[in-house]
């Protein structure tokens, strides 16, 4: 068996110290820059590995961050961990991603899991409205960031670190804009009622219809959790009633959109010309010929990079006192599928 290479062995061939070669490899002051120079060559030479076990073992850090996503098959998340892992990778981080397929339970499991192994940090895009698992890693004082989403439970709300889109702006702006085109009677979508996303969207939504003298109506709201075949099913439903069916669909994000637009397709009804939609997110697939949502841009990559940002903060004691509230922008991005070319605004 072929024997790895060490820091004494590097040390012996370039005539220096250990503490010269451990200064120089983990970029300390102490060492010349031809020195350093020198080292590295060496280390690359020898194909050197740092023992990550053992200088987690020294230093009681692992330089790894989890990551809790609840459904890595809705397009919203890859980009949030792209940005994660890129911002993680420059700094020489390793991120472990974990799956929850939405269940509070598998989140408790993947916070125990993740902290057993030694993390040095936590990005959940989990969270519910009063998830009560949040409250653990503050009285733990466990290094954590939440992405997308937050607890809206008030004893929590200055004591954690977060990064979300402005939703209520976002739900405020797709009803305004339908309302403009003419519409009265919009449909909402909802996401999951658990989640602050879907309560500022629909809150956001609400207050424009009630701005613009639009009667809220129960009937034409309904929670599909973010799922793409419960929209299917509510949008056909919502469509049956042939006489008072809805002339616009707020679908809360674009999964749930890709679903109503093709219950509203299979109906036989055209989309604008029938049924305004309006969706939110702007995935990928929302700009391709001939889907063409029209929908409000969060820009999930951004949100996973400030958030691994902030995190690393946290953990290295850059901002141990001061808690950080990122919100960032959502903007509308109007295509073909809400009717806007064809006629415009009419109010």
């Amino acid at each position: 068996m072929v024997q790895k290479p060490t820091i004494k062995d590097i040390a012996r061939n370039a005539k220096v110290s250990s503490t010269a070669v451990s200064m120089a490899l983990n970029n300390r002051p102490g060492v010349s820059e031809r020195t350093r120079r020198r080292i590295f060559e060496i280390a690359e030479k020898l194909q050197y590995r740092p023992n990550w076990v053992a200088k987690s073992l020294i230093s009681q850090h692992t330089r790894t961050i989890g990551l809790i996503i609840p459904n890595i098959t809705d397009p919203f998340y890859p980009e949030i961990q792209r940005g994660v892992e890129k911002i993680a990778d420059e700094c020489g981080y390793a991120v472990i991603a974990s799956n929850t397929y939405g269940s509070l339970d598998a989140e408790r499991r993947s916070i125990d899991i993740l902290r057993s192994r030694g993390v040095d940090g936590i990005i959940l895009t989990t969270v519910e409205i009063d998830d009560p698992h949040i409250r653990s890693l503050v009285e733990d004082e466990f290094p954590f960031v939440l992405i997308s989403r937050y607890s809206m439970d008030p004893e929590l709300t200055n004591k954690m670190n977060y990064v979300v889109a402005d939703n209520y702006a976002g739900g405020y702006q797709a009803l305004k804009h339908l309302y403009r085109l003419g519409h009265d009677r919009i449909a909402i979508i909802e996401g999951s009622r658990k989640t602050s996303t879907a309560i500022q969207k629909t809150q956001g939504a609400l207050k424009a219809m009630k701005d613009f003298g639009i009667k809220p109506d129960p009937g034409l709201m309904v929670e599909c959790g973010y799922v793409r075949i419960k929209a299917y099913e509510a949008t056909k439903r919502l469509l049956s009633g042939k006489n008072n069916r809805p002339s616009a669909f707020f679908c809360q994000d674009d999964n749930m959109a890709l679903g109503a637009r093709e219950a509203i397709l299979s109906a036989g009804l055209r989309i604008p010309e029938d049924i305004a939609l309006v969706g939110y997110d702007d995935i990928d697939t929302a700009s391709l010929s001939g889907i063409d949502l029209t929908t409000v841009r969060q820009d999930q990559y951004e949100m996973g990079s400030l958030g691994v940002k902030t995190l690393l903060d946290r953990m290295e004691g850059k901002t141990p006192a001061r808690v950080n509230k990122v919100v960032l922008e959502a903007k509308p991005v109007i295509r073909k599928s809400c009717g806007y070319h064809l006629k415009g605004y009419v109010r």
